[in-house]
């Protein structure tokens, strides 16, 4: 049996996305998602945690996410968790990385009339990241 790899987030991002174009005109676009939860500890005290995901998007979405997307909007986004490793100063590092292939923009529209809503969705055509090289400086520090 295969195994299944799926995430499935709603939360805010933490910066504004940036985006890199590759000579072939792949998009990637990468941010940090915020999301949070609450709950009672054992003294009924109420605790919000919140964990920090970093978000990896390609070819559409990088393009819907560069264009619409800035600190502090809200989305869904399904994806894959992809872990990769490097090596920096004779250690090894390791990066968690969530690579969506479904987005939902939430939250109210910049600019709204009446607190109208938008709702835009914007789908890859293939999970597969592109046959693209990644320069070396493309670490998350």
């Amino acid at each position: 049996m295969a195994g299944i790899n799926k995430v499935i987030l709603i939360g805010n991002l933490g910066r504004d996305p940036e985006t890199m174009t590759f000579d072939n005109g792949v998009k990637k676009t990468t941010f940090s998602l915020a999301t949070s939860e609450s709950y009672k500890n054992k003294e009924g005290n109420r605790v919000d945690q919140t964990e920090w995901h970093n978000i990896v998007l390609w070819r559409g979405l990088a393009e819907v996410a560069e264009k619409y997307l800035q600190k502090g909007s809200q989305i869904y986004l399904e994806g894959k968790i992809k872990t990769r490793s490097y090596e920096q100063d004779g250690k090894k590092k390791y990066v968690t990385e969530i690579f969506g292939d479904n987005m939902t923009m939430l939250g109210r529209r910049e600019g709204g009339s009446n607190g109208e809503y938008q709702k835009k969705v914007a789908q890859t055509e293939t999970a597969q990241e592109p046959d693209v090289v990644v320069p070396d400086d493309d670490l998350p520090f």
